[in-house]
């Protein structure tokens, strides 16, 4: 009995380390996705259309400075030139829309999807119940 005694067992609490973060956890949905991408498209049509009107004006000072051509030529020059840039802006324009609403229907059949699975998953465990 001295034995046990004399040496004393020490138990050492157990320590756990945890995972400490101050940012939330992001979870993005479809329709964040969705709008991200339409977002994304609708810098892409923005930034073609200025880039066209700023080409426009100048091809314009262009036409006016190098071909002594008279202001009202070279207005009427300009203004081609700036319906052709406008023409392209709405093209540019339009495809981005159509590729929007391909965007959008391709999220709202995964949704409808993903709610139909889910449906099917509370109906599974309802029927277990």
């Amino acid at each position: 009995m001295s034995l046990l005694r004399a040496a004393p067992s020490r138990i050492l609490p157990l320590t756990r380390s945890r995972v400490f973060s101050t940012s939330p956890f992001v979870s993005r949905s479809v329709v964040e996705g969705t709008k991200d991408a339409l977002k994304a498209a609708d810098r892409v049509v923005s930034d073609g259309a200025v880039k066209g009107i700023e080409k426009g004006e100048s091809a314009a000072q262009a036409i006016k400075s190098t071909a002594g051509i008279k202001s009202s030529e070279a207005e009427g020059s300009a203004h081609e030139v700036a319906g052709e840039a406008k023409g392209k802006a709405e093209e540019l324009t339009g495809q981005a829309k159509g590729k929007a609403s391909e965007l959008a229907g391709d999220a709202k059949g995964t949704a409808s999807s993903v709610t139909g699975q889910a449906k099917g998953k509370v109906e599974e465990v309802k029927g277990k119940l």
